[in-house]
């Protein structure tokens, strides 16, 4: 397949989506659906392979995805119908002010970013962002788009997430120096990108369609006996110390043990999450006057509205596996290859295309260190360092219609298509290009 006519096929493809989805308002699963398919038979995959490819990326995204949406969404109705939500979101105001509540949402993203998977962190933290937003009287985008970028920002450019150790190793870089380079890196990068960023897209894209999820999450009154405010973090908290505790399992103990095992039980993302809703159940539910009928009933009401995410969600993840599956990102891949560019540029555009074709950021970083391993081996005047982090913020570029994420901040901020991709994708892409500036600017003073 030639370059060209890839990049034509991709093209084509993501202007029918947003045109179908956005002019003709036809149901976007349906469009997603319509586009893979006749992506693939027009890239000649054998029509035999076209529908499996979709399944196959359909469930490996669910098979990931799927439980985190349904337990975190459980856990976020406890929080909001127990008032630990408004707690949490009173006590940050307080402290931080009205004014400064994006700076304080892109803060926590950050820590909590740091052991957990962007979708983890976002379905942990929206549940604060729809009371913060509403109690302040903020618009939800100002509170959003900090949180998700300092989410992006720990994902795609900073240990101990699976794909950033993966560059780690094909780079042979040192833990240690990619971590203090990724935090001064990445803190202005989330800067910029959040708080800045979100106050000029929040005065600019104004929400006014009504939300369901807002529905979900914010209740029209306050709850006048609020739970203390450390029990509520702690329950909140909870996947988190639980992930972060099963990172350090090959730390404390051999491969393969029983300790180990363990260990990495405990930190797996479906179990971590389903301790903390569990507890929530007793901590924010019986304890709080709740009646079980009643508990069930907040976790039956608020599976309902995720329905569709999780169909656009998986359908995301099917798009993005036909564009590989169909040899679209390979062919556009090898074309990159054969361009002479400093290395920090060409891990990074590498990263930008296998993102742009595979939707997956942890799929962009792995196949484009695995590519620059063994040309970086070669040379001594790149930072390995910097080639992962250089590489890590080209896999978040663009935030495409492939990605799980694109569909996961559309339909819980209430966005349409287009005001998706002037918000969400806006962001992502200025996270890629300052995070390849900046480690310029540091190659510059390290060289």
């Amino acid at each position: 397949m030639s370059t060209f006519f890839a990049i034509l096929l991709v093209t084509a493809a993501i202007l029918a989506l947003v045109i179908f989805i956005s002019r003709f308002k036809i149901n976007p699963f349906i469009v997603l659906f319509t586009v893979s398919i006749a992506l693939a038979l027009l890239a000649g995959m054998p029509a035999e392979k076209v529908v499996s490819s979709f399944e196959e990326g359909v469930g490996h995204v669910l098979g990931h995805v799927g439980p985190v949406i349904a337990l975190g969404t459980m856990l976020g109705k406890m929080l909001t119908e127990s008032g630990g939500a408004d707690r949490i979101a009173l006590t940050i105001s307080q402290i931080a002010g009205k004014k400064r509540i994006d700076w304080a949402m892109m803060v926590i993203g950050l820590l909590v970013g740091l052991p957990v998977f962007f979708e983890i962190g976002f379905v942990l933290l929206i549940p604060l962002v729809y009371v913060l937003a509403a109690r302040t009287e903020t618009p939800l985008l100002r509170v959003a788009l900090p949180m998700g970028a300092a989410l992006s920002v720990t994902h795609g450019l900073l240990p101990p997430h699976p794909a950033t150790l993966l560059a780690l190793s094909a780079y042979n870089a040192d833990m240690g120096k990619t971590i203090m380079f990724g935090i001064l890196i990445g803190t202005p990068v989330a800067i910029i990108a959040g708080p800045l960023f979100g106050r000029f897209a929040a005065a600019r894209v104004p929400l006014t369609g009504h939300n369901a999820m807002a529905d979900l999450f914010v209740k029209s009154e306050p709850t006048k006996k609020l739970p203390g405010f450390f029990i509520t973090v702690f329950t909140i908290m909870l996947p988190v110390i639980l992930m972060l505790i099963g990172s350090t399992a090959n730390l404390v103990s051999p491969p393969h043990s029983k300790i180990n095992s363990t260990l990495h039980f405990i930190g797996n993302t479906d179990i971590a999450l389903g301790v903390a809703t569990i507890l929530s159940f007793y901590v924010l539910g019986t304890a709080r006057g709740f009646s079980r009928e009643t508990i069930l009933r907040f976790t039956n009401e608020s599976l309902a509205p995720t329905a569709l995410i999780m169909l656009l969600v998986g359908a995301g993840g099917g798009f993005g596996r036909v564009l590989i599956d169909s040899g679209v990102s390979h062919a556009i891949t090898e074309t990159a290859l054969g361009y002479h560019m400093p290395l920090l540029i060409l891990g990074w555009l590498l990263a930008v295309i296998v993102r742009l074709a595979s939707g997956s950021a942890t799929v962009a970083t792995a196949t484009a260190a695995s590519i620059m391993g063994p040309i970086l081996a070669h040379s001594t005047n790149v930072s390995p360092e910097l080639m992962v982090i250089a590489t890590g913020a080209g896999s978040v570029a663009f935030g495409p219609m492939n990605d799980a994420g694109f569909w996961q901040i559309k339909e819980y901020l209430g966005l349409t298509v287009t005001q998706t991709l002037k918000t969400w994708s806006v962001l992502e892409t200025l996270i890629a290009v300052f995070g390849l500036i900046f480690c310029l600017l540091a190659s510059l003073i390290i060289s």
